[in-house]
C-alpha cells in the first residue's frame, strides 16, 4: 500500500473538484466566451466527479475482496502486489460508505423537496420518480449519489463471479457504450438499430453518466491504483496529465463543434486525464487543508442552495446584474456563500464531534 504521507495532495484536491462542479451548474466563463467556458466548465470541469469516484474505489473499494489477494491475481499487467487488509475488514468499509451515502441521498432530496416542489419540478408518475431515485438524481446534482451507490453494488458483484481481468474488460466496454450515448451519440445514433437500443436505455436513464455506464470505470480505476504499484514517476505523471488533458480539450470541442453531443461528461480521453491526475496527485507531498473532506461534500450536496440564494439577494438588493448576469462574480459568489456555509458546517461538526 502506499504510505499515508501521500494523500494529503487527494485529500486537498477535494476542494478543487467541488468548486470544479460549482463551475458546471453556473458557467463561469459564460459572460466572457462561450467557447473559453465550454473548455473549463464541460471539458477542465468534468475531471470533478470522476475524481470522487475514483477516491471512493482508492479508500473504500480496494479493501473489498471475496478473499484474501483476489484482487491482487489481477497480475503482472497492473504490476500489483498484495493487498494487506482482510476480507471481512473490507466488506465492513464498503457496507458503512453505503450505508452512510444513503442517508446523505435521503437528507438531500428531503433538503431540495421544497425546492423542487417550488419550481413544479415534481414528477407525477411512479416511474418518474424511480427514473429520478435511482439514476437521474432527485435534484439535478445529486445524481452522483445513486451513481456511486449503483457503481460499488454492481463492482462488489462483478468481484464475486469475475476475475479482475474480466471486472476491467466490462467495466470499460460499459464506459465506451456510455461514451457513444453521452458525447457521440448525435454520430452514433445515425444507426437505426443502434438509436433504437439508446434510446431504451434513455427510457430508464436520462443520461448514459449514471452509476451503470460511468461510475464503475473510474470506481475500479481507483482500486487498481490503490491495490498496485504503478511504476511512474511524479514527471511522467504530470506530463501525462498535460498531454492527455490537451487531446481531451480536442476531443470535446471536436464533439461539440460536429453537435455529436447529447450531454458532455463522457470522453475517451478523460481516462487517462484521470489516471495521470490521480497518480501525479499520490507523488506530490504536504500537508492536508483542515476540514476539506468534510466541506468538499458539503460544497458539493449545498451549492445549488446557495446559487438560489445569490439570486435572491442579488434580487432584493437589485444587483441582479451584476450578481447574476455577470458569470464569473455570479461563480464567485456561489463559491463564497458554499465555501463559508461549508466550514461553518464542518467547523461545528468537528466540535461536537472533539467533545463527544
Amino acid at each position: 500500500m502506499r504510505q499515508k504521507k501521500n494523500y494529503a495532495a487527494i485529500d486537498n484536491f477535494r476542494l478543487v473538484a467541488a468548486l470544479l462542479i460549482v463551475a458546471i451548474h453556473t458557467a463561469p466563463l459564460d459572460s466572457l466566451s462561450n467557447t473559453a467556458d465550454f473548455f473549463v466548465t464541460y471539458c477542465f470541469g468534468r475531471i470533478g466527479v470522476p475524481f470522487f469516484l475514483m477516491v471512493t474505489g482508492f479508500f473504500v473499494l480496494a479493501p473489498y475482496q471475496r478473499k484474501a489477494g483476489k484482487i491482487c491475481s489481477i497480475g503482472n499487467p497492473y504490476r500489483l502486489k498484495e493487498f494487506k487488509s482482510s476480507a471481512r475488514e473490507g466488506k465492513s468499509n464498503i457496507g458503512k460508505f453505503l450505508r452512510k451515502t444513503t442517508v446523505l441521498y435521503v437528507v438531500s432530496t428531503l433538503l431540495y423537496l421544497p425546492l423542487k416542489i417550488y419550481s413544479d419540478n415534481v414528477s407525477d408518475s411512479v416511474g418518474g420518480w424511480l427514473k429520478e431515485i435511482f439514476f437521474d438524481g432527485t435534484f439535478y446534482h445529486l445524481w452522483y449519489l445513486p451513481a456511486v451507490i449503483l457503481g460499488c453494488l454492481l463492482l462488489m458483484a462483478l468481484l464475486k463471479i469475475c476475475t479482475p481481468m474480466m471486472v476491467s474488460g466490462i467495466v470499460f466496454v460499459l464506459y465506451v457504450a456510455g461514451v457513444f450515448g453521452d458525447s457521440y451519440y448525435f454520430l452514433i445514433s445515425k444507426i437505426p438499430f443502434i438509436k433504437t437500443v439508446y434510446e431504451g436505455i434513455f427510457e430508464i436513464s436520462s443520461y448514459t453518466r449514471n452509476g451503470i455506464f460511468f461510475a464503475p470505470l473510474f470506481l475500479w480505476m481507483g482500486v487498481v491504483i490503490a491495490n498496485g504499484k504503478v511504476r511512474i514517476s511524479k514527471e511522467q505523471a504530470g506530463l501525462g496529465f498535460v498531454i492527455s488533458l490537451v487531446l481531451m480539450l480536442s476531443e470535446g470541442f471536436l464533439s461539440f463543434h460536429f453537435h455529436w453531443q447529447k450531454h458532455n461528461s463522457m470522453y475517451f480521453l478523460l481516462v487517462p486525464v484521470m489516471f495521470f491526475l490521480f497518480e501525479w496527485l499520490l507523488s506530490i507531498k504536504g500537508r492536508e487543508i483542515k476540514l476539506a473532506r468534510d466541506m468538499s461534500m458539503y460544497i458539493y450536496i449545498l451549492h445549488p442552495l446557495c446559487i438560489v440564494l445569490v439570486r435572491g439577494a442579488a434580487g432584493v438588493l437589485k444587483m441582479t446584474k451584476l450578481f447574476v448576469e455577470q458569470s464569473l462574480i455570479h461563480y464567485l459568489a456561489v463559491v463564497a456563500v458554499s465555501v463559508l456555509l461549508s466550514f461553518a458546517i464542518a467547523a461545528v461538526k468537528r466540535f461536537f464531534l472533539e467533545r463527544i
